[in-house]
């Protein structure tokens, strides 16, 4: 059988004239030449730019812009310095009512061309406020070549660290803590990372920040080794421990070749390995590494929603975390088991249960299929909620959802292609009565969706 011909138009090192036509669910800009796709990173729809071919594959090509002719018409202005070359954040050049239509159209997209589903109503954006300043966590890469000590974001598609001193979707107080102990590691000359050579001390450092309680939590995640004294008496400083409300200081250690963050173990350096964060009248004990809402304000739209949709009975939280959902459920009376196979997220969610006085939820450790494998033991359900990682609900848990039989399921989703497919299989059983997007990441391409299903 002879092999398909590909007309490929352009080749490596190619320039000339595009205009962007639309965005591709990565944010990235797409340009049509004589039917041939092409991405240009950092396009914008209506974007008329001069560009520059550096790769070429039989259905696309990927191109970057040497020169802008025309702007389009939703183009602004990036608030940062870096916004060219950092990773951090795609969308500050794209005004925000054009960042929700794009988002919405994603989530619309998928669930009609992935999920074949019909939708009798139209998607349904709930935009943030506010849209800078309000991430509650930053998790930092810090690198030094040569004699310059970098700490920020991975330049997109590489790993060279962009280094910046101000993130403008952080809450303000990380960056000055961020700032604060660059200053120390300068200051001690401490080692840092090199994963080349795999030798270094400093690998990237972690900063929580709660809005609410103002308390501050620093992880410093190094490998194998220990902080000189001068460094661990100046972390200690009762001055700046007051001055950035600092909860705690841990140093977690993650001595693998590897792009995971954390590692397994952490031992604390100065105060407690938590802080206290609070979400309306609701208390939170959040370690290090905790899943907890970086939106905060969102969040608080989120969890009311899904309180809206939940009907009078008992509620499964699947993927629970450290119980957000659960505990915002349970604060109403409703009797709720949460669900998570990570150790210290349940045991985070159980010292906030016991925190705020709840005792209607209960939280139990391990998969949800293994859980599934006893339904008795979950049962009656009522309502079912789904919080999966972006790789979705796996074909064991879609099967165990009739064992279960909840009248009402709610889906919270980080990834409208594996929403649209497990709402694809559940269809049958399951009518869709309502969709919503909700903007948890502004200024980043990153879309989250959250759905109501009812029993057939």
């Amino acid at each position: 059988m002879a092999k398909k011909q590909y007309n490929i138009p352009v080749k490596g090192g190619d320039r000339l004239p595009l205009t962007v036509d639309t965005l591709a669910s990565s944010g990235d800009g797409i340009a049509r030449h004589e039917g041939y796709t092409i991405f240009i990173p950092g396009g914008l729809t209506g974007d008329r730019v001069m560009a520059h071919i550096v790769k070429t594959t039989p259905r696309f090509a990927v191109a970057r812009v040497v020169e802008r002719i025309e702007s389009s018409p939703h183009r602004t202005e990036p608030v940062c310095p870096v916004f060219d070359d950092c990773g951090g954040c795609k969308f500050q050049n794209l005004k925000y009512e054009q960042q929700m239509a794009f988002k919405t159209g994603v989530v619309t997209d998928a669930l009609q061309h992935i999920g074949k589903l019909e939708l009798p109503f139209a998607v349904t954006p709930m935009p943030a406020d506010p849209v800078y300043h309000y991430r509650n966590k930053g998790s930092f890469a810090v690198q030094k070549p040569g004699n310059r000590l970098k700490i920020g974001f991975f330049k997109q598609g590489t790993h060279e660290v962009v280094d910046s001193e101000v993130c403008d979707i952080l809450v303000e107080p990380i960056n000055a803590v961020k700032e604060w102990l660059r200053g120390l590691l300068e200051k001690h000359n401490v080692s840092i990372y090199d994963e080349r050579s795999h030798k270094g001390l400093v690998r990237g450092m972690m900063i929580r920040h709660s809005p609410v309680t103002h308390e501050t939590l620093i992880g410093l995640i190094t490998n194998k080794g220990r902080f000189e004294d001068g460094f661990l008496a100046d972390l200690a400083d009762a001055t700046a421990q007051k001055q950035f409300g600092i909860s705690g200081i841990v140093q977690n250690l993650n001595h693998e070749k590897t792009n995971i963050i954390l590692g397994p173990r952490s031992r604390v350096l100065a105060g407690q390995d938590f802080l206290t964060d609070r979400l309306g009248d609701l208390q939170f004990h959040l370690s290090l590494n905790s899943f907890f809402q970086i939106n905060p304000y969102q969040a608080v739209s989120l969890y009311n929603l899904i309180r809206e949709w939940v009907i009078s009975g008992p509620v499964v939280d699947a993927y629970c975390g450290n119980g957000g959902i659960s505990l915002w459920l349970a604060q109403s009376g409703t009797k709720v088991t949460g669900i998570d196979e990570c150790i210290p997220a349940v045991e985070d969610a159980r010292k906030s249960a016991k925190l705020n006085g709840l005792n209607g939820c209960r939280f139990l450790q391990g998969t949800f299929e293994q859980h599934l494998a006893k339904p008795k033991t979950l049962m009656p359900v009522k309502t079912l909620v789904l919080d999966p990682p972006r790789k979705g609900c796996s074909s064991g848990v879609i099967a165990g959802i009739a064992k279960l039989n909840p009248e009402r399921i709610v889906y919270v989703s980080c990834n409208p292609s594996t929403l649209a497919r497990d709402l694809a299989l559940l269809k049958e059983s399951y009518t869709l009565k309502d969709v919503r997007m909700i903007d948890l990441f502004p200024q980043t391409q990153h879309v989250e969706s959250v759905v109501l299903l009812e029993r057939n």
